[in-house]
This record gives structure tokens, C-alpha cells and sequence, in this order.
């Protein structure tokens, strides 16, 4: 487990109070799922070995697919990959379009020292690199040639690294933002970083410091993402881990978007293998996967990806791995770990008075206001406990045991759907996705 800073703290509770799965800190409380947890351990090592692999994560609204990406991002950077965490909108990311999913991906890039739009930071990081290996070779660094000697290693680098397949114009931006940082002129260079993070707001004249005239398009954001790969390992990092969350958002756009989703989803898995050091991990619902307006009408993704079942028993190894919904047992015991871990003003007040007795009493009504159905109550059952910390802490006279019932607090869309039945699809067509899509 990673060492807890106040500040750590504090971002996990104010989470948990928002129903939020907070972005670190959550091995502290990560129960029950050590299995899971050693399968995406497992890929990760595979990533790190040089393979190139995807992991789907599935499971019904309130199993933790969310907390289990964003647990596989945490290991992942101390394991000291890069990662991003990007959740799939129909207003901001229509994920039949590359350059958007780029756009998100590089947006979110974050390592352990730099927890998001990281890729500035991890780009002096490689051409220091660079330099270093220059002067241990046995050149000058004072020499008025040096910075042209670095531009070479840096043109050469790329193209063995990318095994020539980077864009020209990923490779023209690069050597300009190192010249343009040489020469101090700061705000261009980071125009030309934010460009090649997919931004389409970068000023002309920036782009034409390097030679390049409009944005990143859908076709060529793949081979920009080789290229980000490629500088990550460089850089010093394992290899890039990428969470794509809530898939199931598909399955409510419009009938088109829908099919070229499924299909960019198709393309992905197909091309992982050729990423060396990238895992991507997509979370979704049974739903995503198994019916005719998701994954299982896609025939070159159903076959590649489909879940198998013997019994009870599935293989963690299989391109699916099924979450289960919580149990009893296992909201108890987060109960405690995060009441061992909330920051009180008197520990022995907490203690006593949000007793065991009264996690499961919390358990026990919680449950009840969901009809018995322990796996749709995680989100609401950790706000209720919170809040039950937070007035025991703030009030010397309140005692939850006497104080306390339960009363369901906003549900989410997908709460509703786990109590009234599966969401309506934004149109009545069943029909199958396409085998194909051309963009």
C-alpha cells in the first residue's frame, strides 16, 4: 500500500461525500478483490514485459468497475507506468472519433509526480535523457553544436522507436518545441505541446513555427498515441495504462455513433497487440457486452472478447473480467477500514459510537431501502457511513444509534435502472452493428 498523507485523506472522504470513487488513495480501503486485483497486476507485467494487451472489466451497476480502473492506475504507476483515466460522454468524447479519444487520453496523462497534462513534463524528461546519453558518448555540452547533435538523436530516436511509422508532423512539433525551448520562447513551445495533446485551439502562427497547418485528425490518432508511447518508455516510464470507463455510454447514443463506436472499440483490441508496453482497460456493464445493441452484435468483437462461463467459475484470464456485485460481508469490512482511517478529532469517540453493532445495523437498513439488493448500494451506503463519521466527529451529543434512519439520498440514473429495470436505448432499432465501418 502506497503512504497515506493527510492530504490523501482528505481527498477520500470529500469523494465519498460527493458519491465520487476518489482518484488516489483507494488501496487503503480495496477489500475483497485481491483475485481481480492480481489479474490486472498480472497485465500490467505483461505491458512491462513489452506486450500489448486490453482487459474488459464488466459487472452490474454498483460492483466497483470504476474503483477497480481506478485501482489498476494506481498500481500501474507505482509499478511507474503513466496512465489516464477517461469516461465516455456523448457530449465530449464520441468515441468514433480517434482524435477525440486522443484528445481525452492526453488530457488525463498523469504520473506519479504529475497528476494530470503531463506530457510537457514527461517530454524534458526524454530529451534529457537524450542529452545525458549524448555527453556520457563523449560529447560537449557547451559545444555551439550540441543542440543540433540532440535534434539528430532526437529525429533518429523516434523513427527507430516508432519503427518509421510516426507522422511527419508529430515528428516536425517535437523538434520544435525543443528548439523553440531553447531558444526561451516558452509560450509557443507549450502551444505546440498542447497541439500535439489534440487541442484544436492552437493559434496559427504557432503552428506555423513548425510547419504544420491544421489538427490531429481521426485517421493519424493512433499513430500520434505510437508516437506518445514510444516517448513515454523513452522517458524512463514502464509503458502507458489507459482507462476507458462507463462503455455502456454507447449503447445511449444514436444508432450511427453507436455502430462506429462498437467498431473504433473493434479496431482498438485488434491493433493492441502492436503497442508494446500499452494496456488498455475498458469497464462496462453485462449489457455493453451481451446484448445485440452493444458488443454482441459485432461479430469480429463478440468472438474476440466474449465472456465464457462454466458454472459459477470464470477464468480471471479471459478477455472479460466479471466483477461481483458486494456482498455484506464486504461493505462491513470497508466500514471499517475507512472508520480506522477517517481523520477524527477523538479516535476513541469514533469508535464507540460508530461501533461494528452499528455497521451493521447501517448495512442492514441501507440494503433494505434497495429492496435487499446489497450490489446497487455501495455509492449510497458509503455517503450514509461518512456522513454518520462526520456528525459523531463534529457533535459531542450524537449517537448514531439513536439518532440514525435511513433516507435514500438522489439516485443516480443507473441506481434507478438497477431498481425499476434496464435503461431504454435512445432508439428502438435492435438491429445488428455493422461488421464493418469505414471512416
Amino acid at each position: 500500500m502506497t503512504t497515506m498523507t493527510h492530504r490523501d485523506i482528505q481527498h477520500i472522504f470529500e469523494s465519498l461525500r460527493k458519491g465520487l470513487v476518489p482518484e488516489r488513495g483507494i488501496d487503503a480501503f480495496a477489500v475483497g478483490i485481491e483475485k481481480l486485483r492480481g489479474e490486472m497486476d498480472r497485465q500490467l507485467e505483461l505491458a512491462h514485459n513489452g506486450e500489448g494487451t486490453i482487459k474488459f472489466l464488466r459487472g452490474g451497476y454498483g460492483c466497483g468497475k470504476t474503483f477497480m480502473a481506478r485501482l489498476t492506475l494506481l498500481d500501474a504507476q507505482e509499478k511507474g507506468f503513466v496512465t489516464s483515466f477517461v469516461v465516455v460522454s456523448d457530449n465530449d468524447l464520441r468515441f468514433h472519433r480517434f482524435d477525440d479519444v486522443y484528445r481525452k487520453v492526453m488530457i488525463e496523462l498523469g504520473t506519479n509526480v504529475c497528476p494530470r497534462g503531463a506530457m510537457g513534463d514527461i517530454l524534458d524528461r526524454w530529451i534529457a535523457k537524450v542529452e545525458d546519453a549524448l555527453i556520457a558518448g563523449g560529447e560537449d555540452e557547451e559545444a555551439d553544436d550540441f543542440d543540433q547533435k540532440v535534434r539528430k538523436r532526437i529525429d533518429e530516436d523516434l523513427a527507430s522507436m516508432t519503427g518509421g511509422k510516426a507522422p511527419q508532423d508529430f515528428v516536425r512539433v517535437i523538434q520544435s518545441i525543443f528548439d523553440l525551448k531553447q531558444e526561451g520562447n516558452l509560450a509557443d513551445a507549450g502551444s505546440l505541446i498542447s497541439w500535439l495533446c489534440g487541442s484544436g485551439n492552437v493559434a496559427a502562427n504557432a503552428k506555423k513555427l513548425a510547419g504544420i497547418k491544421g489538427d490531429i485528425t481521426s485517421r493519424d490518432a493512433l499513430d500520434y498515441l505510437r508516437g506518445v508511447l514510444a516517448i513515454v518508455k523513452a522517458a524512463g516510464y514502464k509503458g502507458l495504462t489507459i482507462a476507458i470507463d462507463e462503455a455502456e455510454t454507447i449503447l445511449r447514443m444514436r444508432k450511427d455513433s453507436r455502430h462506429k463506436s462498437l467498431n473504433g472499440i473493434r479496431q482498438i483490441a485488434d491493433a493492441a497487440g502492436s503497442y508494446p508496453g500499452l494496456l488498455w482497460v475498458f469497464t462496462g456493464t453485462p449489457e455493453f457486452f451481451d446484448t445485440r445493441q452493444g458488443v454482441a452484435g459485432l461479430a469480429p468483437l463478440h468472438e474476440r472478447i466474449q465472456f465464457m462461463k462454466q458454472g459459477r467459475f470464470a477464468s480471471l484470464r479471459q478477455a472479460q473480467l466479471e466483477l461481483t456485485p458486494f456482498d455484506e460481508p464486504r461493505l462491513r469490512s470497508v466500514a471499517i477500514k475507512l472508520r480506522e482511517l477517517y481523520p477524527a478529532q477523538d479516535r476513541s469517540k469514533i469508535e464507540s459510537k460508530v461501533s461494528v453493532e452499528f455497521i451493521d445495523r447501517l448495512v442492514a437498513e441501507v440494503t433494505k431501502g434497495f429492496k435487499g439488493d446489497v450490489g446497487v448500494v455501495p455509492r449510497q451506503f458509503l455517503r450514509q457511513f461518512v456522513t454518520q463519521l462526520d456528525l459523531v466527529d463534529e457533535n459531542d451529543d450524537y449517537d448514531p444509534m439513536t439518532e440514525y434512519g435511513f433516507e435514500p439520498q438522489e439516485l443516480t440514473a443507473e441506481e434507478q435502472y438497477a431498481i425499476t429495470g434496464s435503461p431504454k436505448l435512445i432508439d428502438d432499432d435492435d438491429s445488428l452493428a455493422v461488421v464493418e465501418d469505414t471512416w
